[in-house]
């Protein structure tokens, strides 16, 4: 049974539909990228996965193994994350205290793990506020992965870095999802990247334009014009 199937979900907000038709399973070691322009309802499928939102028709299943808290989730950056006042230690911590009031000694080892997995094991001590963009989407990943072992959910995670950190950063995920087994969902407007990586790539408009292979996804009109070549207006 896939982690998460979707089957023909639509969602609406005030009563207007801004995203329908929307169907996909995500497998164990699943890379899904989703692209498309601002506005093309990427955002308000990730709170459907999350359920933020509920779906007015159609449907969002979870395995009856993955609970909702045990998916690891990485948002958008925004200026509250980057002000928030703690170590880089306790950010990643967190990804387990909201599962549970204490923390044992094996929880304390998983997020050291997870520190070190991502290269961060030589911050722990500093504060969250003085990292540089990568450093905190590194943290963050860290404090989604103590979250989960199957799934994460990653919204424009190289948004606002430089093109090197950022190259950086998809490769630590891709080594996430082929080393450790856990599947990928990814809101991401780099479509080379999600060629490059993805096992499967979905284009939104509003409803879906393309589900597929990646290879597919760039033969076909949405996937060259959305990939920087020539669009007929």
């Amino acid at each position: 049974m896939p982690l998460i199937s979707v089957k023909n979900a639509a969602f609406a907000y005030d009563g207007q539909v801004v995203l329908s038709g929307v169907s996909f399973d995500v497998q164990t070691g699943d890379y899904l990228c989703v692209v498309g322009e601002n506005g093309s309802g990427k955002s308000t499928l990730m709170k459907g996965l999350l359920r933020l939102v509920n779906p007015v028709r159609g449907s969002v299943t979870l395995n009856s193994d993955l609970a909702q808290d045990e998916i690891g989730y990485l948002p958008q950056q925004n200026l509250t994350q980057r002000d928030f006042p703690a170590s880089v230690r306790e950010v990643v911590e967190s990804g387990i205290r909201g599962r549970r009031l204490f923390l044992s000694r094996q929880d304390r080892q998983l997020a050291q793990e997870k520190m070190k997995l991502l290269e961060i094991e030589h911050l722990a001590q500093r504060s969250f506020m003085e990292l540089s963009g990568g450093q905190r989407q590194r943290v963050l990943l860290a404090r989604a992965l103590c979250a989960t072992r199957k799934l994460l959910l990653l919204d424009e995670p190289t948004a606002g870095l430089d093109p090197v950190v950022a190259r950086e950063l998809y490769k630590t995920i891709e080594a996430i999802n082929h080393e450790q087994g856990i599947a990928i969902i990814m809101v991401t407007h780099d479509v080379h990247t999600a060629a490059l990586f993805a096992s499967h790539i979905l284009h939104l408009q509003q409803t879906p334009l393309f589900y597929g292979a990646p290879d597919e996804y760039l033969n076909t009109y949405h996937g060259q014009c959305f990939a920087g070549g020539v669009c007929d207006v």
